[in-house]
């Protein structure tokens, strides 16, 4: 428990690292591009909710029990939209930023040690990109290698009640391999070398991990935790898992 605590510390430390000189530029500007692209999003559903909801509602009611069904199905209608943006913003944001996040892992490590991690030069880039992309795919296949049979476990009786939390656990550790990717793959790290580094300090990343997702989880907040929490899983590589 201490580790984990100390795991979310780091995600703290990451939304002081961003707000830094020399940081706060690769910070900002993914960040401001997410919140114009979601203000005018939630904008747009917001002024269309009301006739997309008409729209579901059968006209050959009568107006009381029309009244009545949409009243008990509006929490459900807005539970849903509000679910479907959750998501949807989520896998968005970190599409937008993630050309940003690489150089901001950079700045974060020459801020803490002084030192930038090694660059590669164009034709080593293009010469790596197959390796790359098999790198990508290994991670897909592990993902669903843990998906499945955690989908086909949430549809037993009476031992799916435990499914919740492991969902919670399970997606808590895929933020912290998403977002150490950054700067372990600075350092041309696999996949798979990340996931095995990860591991020595298990309780440490999987800390910050339900940290990252608790916040993911916080409207408004959820706007600047992408750079937060590329900053605050550099710190935890560099001061915990590379020793």
């Amino acid at each position: 428990m201490d580790n984990l605590l100390k795991g979310a510390g780091y995600l703290l430390k990451g939304f002081s690292l961003m707000n830094q000189k020399g940081i706060r530029r690769f910070a900002y500007l993914p960040m401001a591009i997410n919140i114009m692209l979601f203000s005018v999003a939630i904008w747009l559903g917001y002024s269309q909710f009301d006739g997309w909801l008409n729209s579901l509602m059968p006209t050959w009611l009568p107006d009381w029990l029309l009244n009545a069904v949409m009243w008990l199905i509006m929490p459900i209608f807005t539970a849903l939209v509000s679910i479907i943006v959750f998501f949807s913003f989520s896998i968005i944001a970190n599409f937008l930023a993630s050309p940003f996040n690489g150089p901001l892992a950079e700045a974060v490590e020459k801020k803490l040690t002084g030192q930038a991690p090694p660059s590669l030069s164009f034709q080593q880039i293009l010469k790596d990109t197959p390796a790359v992309l098999w790198n990508e795919l290994k991670k897909i296949k592990y993902f669903l290698l843990w998906i499945v049979p955690l989908f086909i476990f949430s549809w037993i009786p009476v031992v799916n009640i435990a499914a919740p939390a492991l969902w919670f656990v399970f997606s808590g550790w895929m933020l912290t391999l998403q977002y150490h990717d950054y700067p372990m793959g600075n350092h041309q790290m696999k996949f798979p070398e990340q996931r095995e580094k990860l591991k020595t300090q298990r309780s440490l990343a999987l800390g910050f991990g339900l940290a990252t997702l608790t916040v993911t989880m916080i409207p408004v907040v959820n706007f600047i935790v992408i750079p937060a929490a590329v900053a605050g899983a550099t710190a935890l590589y560099l001061e915990k898992v590379k020793v």
